[in-house]
């Protein structure tokens, strides 16, 4: 009789790669009518090297032959770009499922019909406070009201099941009950996801990432009532504090395993939380074979992520028996932090990663700046009067 090989565990085989994403984020644009004092890529001015739409078609018709299922596109505020509206058309067009962010801006009564029309995109409002006092601190003074503008055109056109997106901050983490109240009253579902000292996040993270009495607090809150609660796998860092499996997910980093990001000039990161020359595998331009396949060249071939699919040391962590559970946690925080790669989480909830941060240490810069003007700080939230009153293209 012959034997049947056994078949790998779901996450050793995400860890050596798949032959194409499961989570791809594409930033459109850097453009963007706010300026979030936590931004990941640091957006505000359009990059003059933004792919053209001939370009982004290509790229889809690439997705489509990878199988790609779904993109998550963001930015920048993608419904800027002119041509928005024509490339997600595009991609639905060609079975390349569409999930965009936004802050709202462009969610006229008009456009959520024309999105309720659709069954082949979702949409996810950015919010990160259930109050305008908490929201707007870090988004931009009107900003928690053009979201649940947005929120209220989606409802009332019949748009099923649209996202509220929510970074969990030491301010808004006792909100948390506030905001799902909030998803339920627009028939949305709630997303929380993880503050990361990435982009502009690297200036306020030391103030704005939770307390270590509050990571427990989310903790405890996510395994009473986060059945229902889309995390994206973000808080795997918090699984050292209970028993295994008791939150949902991989409980890994999928940094160029099942995870990568383009962003808007064509340039692939092995994560969208990792925008660093360090993390640059390759470019859908740059990279082609014979003017075309430049995405799947990357996506197969890098010598970055080749490497991060390669069994990873536990390192400083090998001896901790909550290694399993949490993987070590986030590269990225422990990247932009300055902490080891193979070293504990800078919230590392059994304490280690602490010692780490009060050594000296060299924290990188993030990779570029698209920031208008001076740096934003917490205490200057003044966006345009009008959305089209100052143009971020």
């Amino acid at each position: 009789m012959t034997s049947v090989a056994p078949v790998p565990r779901l996450i050793e085989q995400f860890e050596r790669g798949l032959d194409a994403p499961i989570c791809l984020t594409w930033e459109l644009t850097y453009a963007c009518n706010l300026a979030c004092v936590h931004c990941l890529s640091s957006s505000g001015k359009r990059d003059p090297r933004e792919l053209s739409t001939e370009q982004c078609k290509a790229i889809i018709d690439e997705l489509e032959r990878m199988q790609v299922f779904y993109v998550n596109i963001g930015g920048g505020e993608p419904t800027v770009r002119p041509d928005f509206w024509e490339l997600l058309d595009y991609a639905t067009e060609h079975h390349v499922g569409v999930k965009f962010s936004t802050n709202g801006v462009r969610i006229t009564p008009e456009v959520a019909a024309r999105l309720a029309a659709s069954d082949y995109v979702d949409v996810q409002i950015s919010l990160d406070g259930a109050t305008a006092k908490v929201n707007d601190a870090v988004r931009g003074e009107g900003s928690f009201e053009m979201a649940i503008r947005a929120l209220e055109n989606l409802a009332a056109a019949g748009f099923a099941d649209a996202k509220i997106s929510v970074v969990v901050t030491r301010h808004n983490v006792t909100q948390l009950d506030d905001f799902k109240a909030l998803a339920d009253r627009f028939g949305a579902t709630l997303r929380i996801t993880r503050l990361r000292p990435s982009g502009r996040g690297a200036d306020v993270w030391d103030e704005l990432h939770p307390t270590a009495q509050q990571q427990v607090q989310l903790y405890d809150w996510l395994v009473a009532k986060g059945d229902r609660i889309l995390t994206g796998d973000s808080f795997f860092h918090l699984s050292g504090l209970g028993a295994p499996g008791a939150l949902a997910g991989l409980n890994m980093c999928g940094a160029g395993r099942v995870v990568c990001l383009i962003d808007p000039v064509g340039d692939v990161y092995a994560c969208p939380f990792a925008i660093h020359d360090r993390f640059l595998a390759g470019n859908v331009l740059s990279d082609s074979v014979n003017g075309s396949g430049g995405f799947d060249n990357v996506w197969k071939n890098s010598a970055l992520f080749t490497e991060l699919r390669q069994p990873q040391s536990a390192g400083a962590c090998g001896s901790c028996g909550h290694y399993d559970a949490c993987r070590g946690g986030c590269m990225a925080a422990k990247f932009f932090t300055g902490l080891p790669l193979d070293g504990p989480d800078p919230e590392c909830v059994q304490g280690y990663g602490e010692p780490a941060l009060a050594a000296v240490r060299d924290k990188p810069r993030p990779g570029a700046d698209h920031s208008r003007g001076a740096p934003v700080m917490l205490t200057l939230q003044r966006p345009p009067a009008k959305p089209c009153n100052e143009s971020p293209v």
